[in-house]
């Protein structure tokens, strides 16, 4: 579960709703909203000087630390590499693979392949609505759908949203109400 505050980066135009789908994600993992910021552009009046601007203090964290906010779906063919958590507005297809250091966050379904806690870390999630992945990995744990296994469909209508998470080194998904 998340357990700290998180800063949401957004770059050009952001519709209310991916915002706050993205506020709700972080949420639902146990996370704080801490800033949403966007880079700010200062116009002169005509024949006035440019206001001297108050920049806030940077985020203390490492750079390869923070949360990662996909805004979009991913598509087939994508490998993302994350050093903290990574949260994806939408879904993530067959044959895309996300690695995250952190938590997988995925406001859709996921059917593609997810590797949360990356380098050992036991305490990650992946929390989707819901999870339908061929492969999951949390920690050092992996997880595979059985041959054949109609959890690769698309659910379409479904809000079932579901963690898996780490016990006893087994990966365990609940359904989340």
């Amino acid at each position: 579960m998340l357990t700290t505050s998180v800063t949401l980066e957004i770059q050009g135009d952001t519709h209310p709703g991916a915002l706050e789908a993205a506020l709700d994600a972080v949420r639902a993992a146990g996370g704080t909203p801490g800033r949403v910021r966007a880079p700010r552009v200062t116009v002169a009046a005509p024949g006035l000087p440019l206001p001297e601007l108050e920049t806030a203090p940077e985020p203390q964290t490492p750079p390869d630390t923070q949360t990662v906010i996909l805004p979009h779906s991913i598509r087939a063919g994508f490998r993302g590499e994350y050093g903290g958590s990574v949260v994806v507005l939408g879904d993530v297809n067959p044959g895309a693979e996300l690695i995250a250091a952190g938590d997988v966050i995925v406001t859709g379904a996921l059917r593609g392949v997810v590797h949360a806690g990356y380098g050992g870390r036991e305490d990650a999630i992946v929390w989707a609505r819901p999870i339908a992945s061929a492969q999951l990995r949390i920690g050092d744990a992996v997880a595979r759908a059985p041959e054949g296994s109609s959890n690769m469909r698309r659910m379409e209508g479904s809000e079932r949203t579901e963690r898996a998470y780490l016990q006893e080194g087994r990966i365990m998904i609940d359904v989340q109400r």
